[in-house]
């Protein structure tokens, strides 16, 4: 079976969230909004000078040179805050300053490099464009104009849109929920001496990082010796409290590899499993309670890769937003790979302007310490060679 038919049968299976909490803007960053915003009033609600000088008619300025400069009645000033309405008079100007309002009447700024820095009479040497240095009413954002999108995900530059329109507050999806369970009885706890026979637990961490970095929730995680009972009471545990479970180790076909039958025992139903690519063929998926579980292999980079292709595809579902989903698209191969594969092989590189690199000939599913010079996958087809200056499939990887 292919990824892409895996992947399809998780997304028929998967309910989209769909609680929805008033948010601060404060805490929205990286929420997906479930509701549109539009503007109110339009921004800025006044006009305003883009630089320190003097409001002016453009008209009465128009022949203005060092030579022959206009001098102009100085009305008096308008200083960022203020709001004096100083009546127009012909052959007049308004001291403002930068974000300060224009008292109507006056349709340019002359900057006050260009004048002798006049206080009651103000002599000006250079002429301006009507609307010159002027910001207009509703320039940056109209009334009624949509400033947040419905199921978008909410950035920093919307922060600062959404307070520039003083919202306050954005209904926003509730956060997406996601349970860690990580297996094996060699597994041991960061901060705590490694024994003989032993590793320390690398992908729990890089897969928490990864879900905590987009704003996710991370629910229930835990680590499980290779103890049936102990697994099926987590596995039960994890699909009450999240929206994906997520599990490593115990898929293959080793003695203690005990998850396709706690899987089995707990009730879940399998939805997939062995699809067509390397590393991480014995991937698991199935539902358990409603619930996406996708069982990644205990070897960091097969769990790397198959966490990318999953993961992603069920987060945009879930939170009714493709930006979520794997970005993929075609580079030319710039480094010698030889190998034929025998199964379609998802191979660490690196991309740049349209060009894919090999960084490293160390692949093996247990190496991640190259991964730092990584920021994509090459997917190789099966039984398919490949030259230097080929187009070949690449997935960008968000876990870089």
């Amino acid at each position: 079976m292919e990824i892409e038919e895996c992947v399809d049968l998780f997304l028929k299976k998967v309910t989209p969230v769909s609680e929805i909490e008033r948010v601060h803007i404060t805490d929205a960053c990286n929420r997906v909004a479930a509701k549109a915003v539009c503007v109110e009033q339009p921004v800025p609600a006044f006009p305003k000078s883009a630089m320190d000088g003097y409001a002016v008619r453009a008209s009465e300025i128009e022949n203005a040179s060092k030579e022959n400069p206009v001098v102009l009645k100085v009305l008096g000033e308008n200083c960022a805050g203020d709001c004096n309405e100083l009546s127009y008079q012909p052959n007049s100007a308004v001291r403002v300053m930068t974000g300060a309002y224009i008292p109507e009447g006056f349709d340019a700024v002359i900057r006050q490099e260009d004048t002798d820095y006049g206080m009651d009479n103000v002599a000006i040497y250079a002429s301006v464009k009507s609307y010159a240095n002027y910001c207009k009413v509703g320039e940056d954002m109209k009334a009624g104009e949509t400033v947040l999108e419905k199921n978008s995900v909410i950035t920093p530059l919307h922060i600062g849109l959404l307070a520039s329109t003083g919202t306050e507050y954005v209904e926003a999806y509730r956060q997406l929920r996601v349970a860690l369970i990580s297996t094996g009885s060699e597994l041991t706890p960061i901060g705590t001496a490694l024994e003989k026979g032993k590793i320390y637990n690398s992908i729990l961490y890089i897969l928490k990082a990864a879900v905590e970095r987009e704003g996710f929730c991370v629910s229930y995680e835990r680590v499980c010796a290779d103890e049936e009972l102990a697994l099926e009471e987590m596995l039960l545990e994890a699909a009450d409290c999240a929206d994906i479970v997520i599990t490593t180790g115990g898929v293959s076909v080793g003695k203690k590899d005990l998850l396709p039958a706690v899987l089995e025992k707990a009730g879940a139903q399998r939805l997939f499993t062995r699809a067509n690519i390397q590393p991480g063929t014995p991937t698991i998926g199935s539902m358990l309670k409603g619930k996406p579980i996708l069982s990644l292999s205990g070897n960091p980079y097969a769990a790397m890769v198959n966490f990318e292709i999953y993961f992603w595809e069920l987060a945009a579902a879930l939170l009714h937003n493709d930006s979520y989903k794997p970005v993929v698209k075609k580079a030319a191969l710039k480094s010698a790979y030889a190998k034929t594969n025998k199964l379609r092989r998802f191979v660490r590189a690196y991309e740049e302007d349209g060009n894919v690199f090999l960084p490293t000939q160390t692949h093996a599913s247990s190496v991640i310490s190259n991964m730092t010079q990584c920021n994509c996958f090459i997917d190789f087809a099966a039984e398919t060679s490949v030259s230097v200056g080929d187009k070949v499939t690449i997935r960008k990887m968000r876990l870089c």
